[in-house]
């Protein structure tokens, strides 16, 4: 860090409540956004107020830096970045501080996420209209600088039809309120010297200078969102609320905003038409218009050829008929399910008769809907999720827009651009409204790979204008079209909005090179500036992407990790709120460092170990991240490295020994269970003293199994693996399952062996995890190759012989063919009920129960729990409600930690916790992991049982 960086960090500590960071790490994690741009801030800032924000403005001007102020970082083209102070308001700026119902109005803070003003909304038959597909972590205030829209945008318009009034910090960190103001109160405003005077003073007499400009000039398609939208001042009310909409942080800061929000329909239903082209489903558009849709979604074949490759949507993309090459999603609102309905079969008609599509699917009820809503909305992810290496989908003409009856012709145009240039697309979006996602592949590190997409955005800027349509229709100019504005607005009003720009932020200080002055778009690129590094060797393979670095830099930022209410990516964001503690951030901070030109040293950096220390290892990311970015094995893997410089801490190697330990720990019992609640050595160990431990048992899994009868096995050959804590802690549950398999006529053989080395690969003990892999799959691949089923209770340790030990033993067959064979007990339990071999009691104490169920991280990500699910459902007249709670928080070691203590039951009381305090007292606790199960009962204090064991007392 240079001195007059840390001035400037220094200062802004020193003005702000909130924290600030200057470290290269923190630099580097704001550099980028969603976009394929990257600029490298000098101070990042995280500010508690409208006070901290014009602090942070005000010494920018003094210090003669420039300030970007973002939200959750997902903008597509860039203009989340900067060279100077980046103001993250999403961390702290996030207060919905008023719900009006009867006014149809809320008051929030830039950084309110729209799920959650929705959620709030919501309780009042309330929403915020636009509703993009990152809902889930888009910010309002990200949203009015962009002027967002989403699939909806044909019935509540776009984020500047439901502004009512700004609370905003101007260029000079001056504080203003933007709303709309009549004649008399603009020139009151007017008077004076102050930069709110001059706005007020000098912008009406700049529209009436270039009011034909403005006339004739901007483009006719209303969802532009380009440019500065002089147009809305000369033909309404004098309203600066209004008009900054849309300016991307250029004109101002945006503290607070006060929103309209519309009622909910009554009712809303889905249908889908699977076509055989793109222009056919296009085509399909007029006929759903026609009815009052209120929208019109297309998804190409690409996107739902990549659904079927993530575990959430395999089914669903299954499921269809026939082979689509596109599908449309329309949506019918109505103030009833009949009135909602009408239209729905006057369009299944409609398109039948006209020949468009052929087939039809209804999606009725709200799971047929969300599981629908999930696979459209996903769409940008999957497309992602096709890079290979850095053959990266781009951002660069992928929100134009043009008038929906148009569509198709200009598709064929712009395919025909693509094809010139040897490019490859996927497609989805909005045909409502004519904006279609196009996202050509595109390699900017090869020879010719910048030009080659400079030279398709220029002719497709021709393209638009000769259709009348826009360049930017809802993710802004940024980076990628601010240099296109003179061409398609026309010199007259691209010099206009320079005046805008100058009147709004004299000194050039707000988010400069956005919307007018801008670089070349082919400037700040990230990938080619990434520079080349030697890869350090790993244990765990990662060849599949080309060695460390490329699998951390799957992650393009779109920063999926960032969600709160649903799922369980990530964690430890979800708590802290924090972007190091992301997916996205912990993947960018590895690229850093890998990119370094020693990246061997750079791995055994502290402030690297800070930010990956925190990742519990849960393994959603492998499957919620659209690009499966598996942050577990790059920690682990991170963590071999840090050991190599530092040393292996006391308790790493207890901890990876876990095996060893409950194994004399059981042999030792009754006394080992006293030993362990000694204070001294849980202090030297560094285990939290609030947390209780798990009691050993005698009576092991093993030496139960050398007492049971010899099974008969009519039905054939199982081995169940004798996992570390079902052996020694929980033997119940094991035997529960084993006895459940010899009902059902299977010959069970016990592997009680070795340690599959989860607990190993978790401490980065890598090396030890691959001998103890080795071994395993040695002594099982006889079974393993004959396709015997391998199962187990315990879904970390059972999936670990199907993902990790192919990356301990890449290239093994042995591995593979144990990985082919392994099986949730679930599956093995549900067909032998299925088929008759195994009989539950309609009378048992656990029948017409109502059950929920909390499944654990890993087999969320890498199984899933339909197995599960449907194993409770088999048992009579059961309610089985599957809880999306996310992480219990436990996470193996992780909540037994003492600095890990608070962090792990914070995460519990986000939704676990109170999810079950609501439930009655005879609801009967499923857990599939044992330390949910150790969670579940400290936290609050109820007994959750493994489902195997309450269907073995269904029997």
């Amino acid at each position: 860090m240079d001195r007059r960086t840390g001035e400037l960090a220094a200062a802004l500590a020193r003005e702000l409540r909130g924290e600030v960071r200057a470290d290269a790490y923190s630099r580097h994690l704001f550099a980028s956004d969603a976009s394929m741009y990257a600029r490298e801030p000098l101070v990042v800032a995280f500010p508690r107020g409208a006070d901290d924000v014009a602090a942070a403005i005000a010494l920018a001007g003094r210090y003669e830096v420039p300030v970007v102020t973002r939200g959750a970082g997902t903008s597509l083209s860039g203009q989340g970045t900067g060279t100077g102070i980046v103001l993250d308001t999403s961390r702290h700026m996030d207060a919905i501080a008023e719900i009006d119902a009867e006014g149809l109005r809320a008051r929030v803070g830039p950084g309110v996420v729209q799920e959650d003003l929705n959620r709030a909304a919501g309780r009042h038959g309330l929403a915020f209209g636009p509703d993009t597909s990152t809902a889930n972590r888009a910010t309002v205030g990200g949203m009015i600088g962009n002027n967002s829209s989403g699939s909806h945008s044909v019935v509540y318009g776009t984020t500047v039809d439901h502004v009512h009034e700004l609370d905003v910090v101007l260029a000079d960190g001056s504080r203003a309120r933007f709303a709309p103001v009549d004649e008399a109160e603009r020139l009151r405003r007017a008077a004076g010297d102050s930069l709110e005077a001059a706005i007020h003073r000098e912008l009406p007499a700049l529209v009436e200078r270039h009011r034909e400009a403005i006339a004739r000039d901007y483009p006719p398609h209303w969802r532009a969102a380009g440019g500065y939208r002089l147009d809305r001042l000369a033909d309404g009310p004098f309203d600066l609320a209004r008009f900054v909409v849309g300016s991307e942080g250029t004109l101002v800061a945006i503290t607070g905003a006060t929103v309209r929000l519309v009622p909910l329909p009554k009712a809303r239903l889905f249908g889908v038409g699977l076509f055989e082209s793109v222009s056919d489903a296009i085509a399909g558009t007029d006929d759903a218009l026609a009815l009052g849709a209120a929208a019109v979604e297309l998804m190409d074949r690409t996107i739902l050829d990549l659904s079927r490759r993530k575990l959430e949507f395999r089914a669903l993309a299954d499921s269809l008929p026939g082979e689509p090459e596109a599908l449309l999603f329309v949506t019918f609102f109505g103030d009833s399910v009949d009135a909602a309905r009408a239209p729905l079969d006057r369009l299944e008609e409609t398109w039948g008769r006209h020949g468009h599509g052929y087939e039809f699917i209804r999606a009725e009820t709200p799971a047929e809907q969300e599981a629908l809503t999930k696979v459209r909305q996903a769409g940008l992810g999957m497309l992602m999720a096709s890079s290979r290496g850095a053959r990266r989908p781009l951002a660069f003409v992928e929100d134009t827009a043009v008038a929906p009856e148009r569509l198709g012709d200009y598709v064929a145009r712009l395919t025909e651009i693509l094809d010139r240039h040897g490019l490859t697309a996927g497609l989805y979006g909005h045909c409502s409204v004519g904006c279609l996602h196009v996202r050509p592949f595109v390699d900017l590190t090869e020879p010719g790979g910048i030009e080659t997409m400079r030279a398709v955005a220029e002719e497709v800027v021709e393209l638009v204008a000769e259709f009348g349509g826009v360049n930017s229709s809802e993710h802004g100019d940024g980076l990628v079209r601010s240099e296109f504005n003179g061409r398609i607005f026309g010199d007259e009003l691209y010099a206009a909005f320079r005046e805008v720009k100058r009147l709004f932020d004299p000194h050039g200080r707000l988010n400069p090179g956005v919307m007018v002055d801008a670089a070349p778009m082919t400037a700040n690129l990230r990938d080619p500036a990434l520079p080349a590094a030697p890869p350090p060797a790993t244990t765990l393979s990662f060849a599949e992407h080309g060695g460390m670095r490329g699998a951390a830099d799957r992650c393009q930022r779109i920063g999926a990790c960032r969600k709160t209410a649903t799922g369980v990516m990530c964690p430890s964001y979800m708590a802290t709120r924090e972007e190091e503690h992301s997916t996205r951030g912990r993947a960018n901070a590895l690229v850093h460092a890998l990119s370094q030109p020693d990246p061997q040293a750079a791995l055994g950096d502290e402030r690297l170990h800070e930010i990956l220390y925190l990742c519990l290892e849960c393994k959603a990311c492998k499957s919620e991240c659209p690009l499966s970015v598996d942050m577990a094995s790059l920690k682990s893997e991170f963590l071999a490295h840090y050991h190599e410089a530092h040393g292996v801490p006391l308790r790493s190697r207890a901890f990876g020994a876990i095996r060893t330990l409950n194994r004399l720990g059981a042999a030792t019992a009754p006394l080992s269970n006293l030993a362990g609640r000694v204070g001294p050595l849980r202090g030297a160990l560094g285990i939290a003293r609030q947390r209780p431990l798990p009691r050993f048992r005698r009576d092991t899994l093993m030496r139960w199994d050398r007492r049971r009868p010899a099974p008969g096995g009519a039905r054939g050959d199982v081995v169940f693996l004798a996992d570390s804590f079902t052996s020694f802690t929980e033997p119940a549950i094991g035997r529960a399952a084993i006895e459940l398999l010899d009902l059902a006529g299977y010959r069970v053989r016990l592997e009680s062996a070795g340690c599959c080395g989860r607990a190993s690969i978790s401490k980065g003990l890598l090396e030890r995890a691959r001998a103890q892999a080795d071994a395993m799959v040695a002594r099982l691949a006889p079974e393993g190759e004959r396709g015997v089923p391998i199962v187990g209770c315990e879904p970390s340790c059972l999936l670990t012989l199907r993902e990790e030990h192919l990356a301990l033993l890449p290239g093994d067959e042995r591995a593979q063919a144990v990985a082919r064979s392994t099986r949730l007990v679930e599956e093995l339990l549900v067909e032998a009920i299925d088929d008759g071999a195994l009989k539950l009691d309609p009378a048992s104490a656990v029948s017409g129960r109502r059950i929920v169920l909390h499944g654990h991280c890993h087999q969320k990500a890498l199984a899933g729990t339909a197995a599960t699910v449907a194993l409770l459902e088999r048992i009579p007249g059961v309610e089985v409600v599957e809880l999306d709670a996310g992480c219990c928080g436990m996470a193996g070691s992780f909540g037994f930690e003492a600095e890990h203590y608070e962090l792990s039951m914070r995460i519990g009381e986000l939704r676990l916790f109170p999810a079950l305090r609501a439930e009655g007292a005879e609801t009967l606790v499923a857990a599939t992991g044992a330390s949910c199960r150790q969670q579940i009962a400290h936290g609050v204090e109820r007994e959750a049982r493994h489902p195997v064991a309450i269907v073995r007392a269904a029997v």
